[in-house]
């Protein structure tokens, strides 16, 4: 039988880290077994529903070329993939768990439920709901204080619920024992727990992948399939992503949960995927950078870590400059385009003249940068026209005190060099300048030429920087700052 896997996430905001993480371990799974991967919205929440969340999910998705072979822009033989789309399959399997004496309608008012649970925690009780309309006609529950005319439907959890099972990645787990969970709400919307149940079932899923705050839920999920007479999906619960202060990551607390500031940090996919593999995965060599399809062939779920990995941007930030690092030049300046272009300091698309800068600084850039939002600092003396281009003369003078005879040097020296490269300018500069020249060291000596050319501490070495602008644009602009 073919494995099928499925990633569910709800659009109910910006896409959550969490579902790349899901989806890339259910994605090396499927594909190292020549099963299929599942694309599919639970977007039956529809108070946080939210028109733009479901593209993002697909946006994203791609971005990071975790592709699916079945969901809501596809099709597929089991569609539709949206659950607001499949209330009709639902209600069936409601009134036969009804009929069976497995659940039970409930009229309770929301604010009768929160005395209940206020009641049970003043006097340290479990909380739970507490049967008050189970076996009750809707007549004989109406003469009660409480009654709300719109019913949702519960399960009736049995004393003896089992609550351990065999998961994938952890073995044996015992879960707690479950409430009577409410299945389907007043609007006639199904809870999650009993929707994915039966979307599961009725789509062939045939190992259910999630994050571990999901394991309290699994008896309740179990309970459903038994009594909907079908058999019991693998399940596998993945460690959660943790903050560093081992909390759940989340997007309250960190913009990193977010999928999408990973594109606006300038992070590439290739190396969000390998940091989320690493994260949850160790490699049989132990090797820390590989590819999705290196991942999957290797793939074994005993290899899966069950500890919670703590998201280390650090690290991520090391993964992400080893594939700038990788990238053919075009490549390389076809990813910052955006970045420098919305920096406004490209045309889109580039001019000649700016394809030529880009080519020249990409040897220069490449190796030191670890994050694509990083260019417009590194590039920005160069593409900017001279009549923009401003210079700080506090951020000339703090690193020399009368740094105005340092940059008259500095031009003097620089005045009759023939030859603009790498080499001649810094033989000039470092004449005049070091030992033989002013004394000084050559970071002290090199600071306020940078500031003054550059407009900036941040830019390729001085030298290349100064090759890379020409002479006649770096005579000007260290005149411009002598004071």
């Amino acid at each position: 039988m073919s494995v099928r896997l499925r990633v569910a996430p709800s659009p109910t905001g910006d896409p959550h880290v969490g579902t790349a993480y899901v989806s890339l371990f259910c994605l090396a799974f499927a594909r190292q077994q020549g099963g299929q991967f599942v694309l599919r919205l639970e977007d039956t929440d529809r108070a946080r529903f939210r028109e733009d969340s479901e593209q993002q999910i697909y946006d994203m998705l791609h971005w990071l070329s975790l592709d699916w072979d079945e969901g809501p822009d596809k099709g597929g033989p089991f569609a539709p993939y949206r659950q607001s789309e499949r209330l009709d399959t639902y209600r069936p399997h409601v009134d036969a768990l009804v009929a069976d004496g497995h659940a039970y309608y409930c009229w309770c008012t929301p604010d009768r439920l929160q005395a209940m649970r206020e009641e049970q925690q003043k006097r340290k009780m479990p909380t739970g709901y507490d049967r008050l309309c189970y076996g009750k006609t809707r007549e004989e529950r109406a003469e009660l204080p409480g009654f709300s005319d719109a019913a949702v439907v519960r399960m009736l959890i049995p004393d003896d619920a089992p609550i351990a099972f065999t998961d994938v990645i952890r073995g044996e787990v015992h879960a707690p024992t479950p409430d009577d969970q409410v299945i389907l709400k007043a609007d006639g919307f199904p809870t999650y727990h009993l929707a994915v149940v039966v979307d599961d079932h009725l789509m062939g899923i045939t190992h259910v992948v999630r994050g571990e705050e999901w394991i309290s839920s699994t008896p309740k999920h179990l309970l459903l399939f038994d009594w909907l007479g079908w058999e019991r999906p693998a399940f596998a619960h993945m460690p959660l992503l943790r903050n560093t202060d081992k909390s759940k990551i989340s997007k309250r607390k960190n913009p990193a949960a977010r999928l999408t500031w990973f594109v606006e940090e300038g992070y590439l996919p290739e190396a969000l995927v390998n940091f989320l593999g690493l994260l949850g995965y160790s490699m049989p060599s132990g090797e820390e950078i590989f590819t999705f399809d290196e991942m999957s062939a290797s793939f074994d779920w005993s290899r899966v870590n069950t500890v919670g990995p703590v998201f280390d941007l650090d690290k991520l930030g090391w993964l992400n400059g080893h594939y700038l690092r990788e990238l053919a030049p075009d490549d390389f300046v076809r990813r910052v385009l955006p970045f420098l272009h919305d920096a406004g300091l490209v045309a889109h698309p580039p001019t000649a003249t700016e394809q030529a800068v880009l080519a020249a600084a990409v040897p220069e850039i490449q190796p030191r940068m670890k994050l694509l939002t990083e260019a417009p600092g590194l590039l920005r003396f160069l593409l900017v026209s001279e009549e923009s281009f401003v210079v700080d003369p506090e951020a000339v003078e703090k690193h020399v005190v009368g740094s105005g005879a340092l940059l008259a040097a500095a031009a003097d020296a620089l005045e009759p060099v023939e030859v603009w490269d790498t080499a001649h300018v810094q033989g000039a500069m470092d004449a005049a300048l070091l030992e033989d020249g002013l004394g000084l060291k050559r970071g002290k000596a090199y600071a306020p030429i940078r500031a003054a050319v550059c407009g900036s501490s941040i830019s390729p070495p001085l030298p290349e920087s100064l090759a890379l602008l020409g002479k006649e644009r770096t005579l000007r602009r260290l005149r411009a700052a002598i004071v």
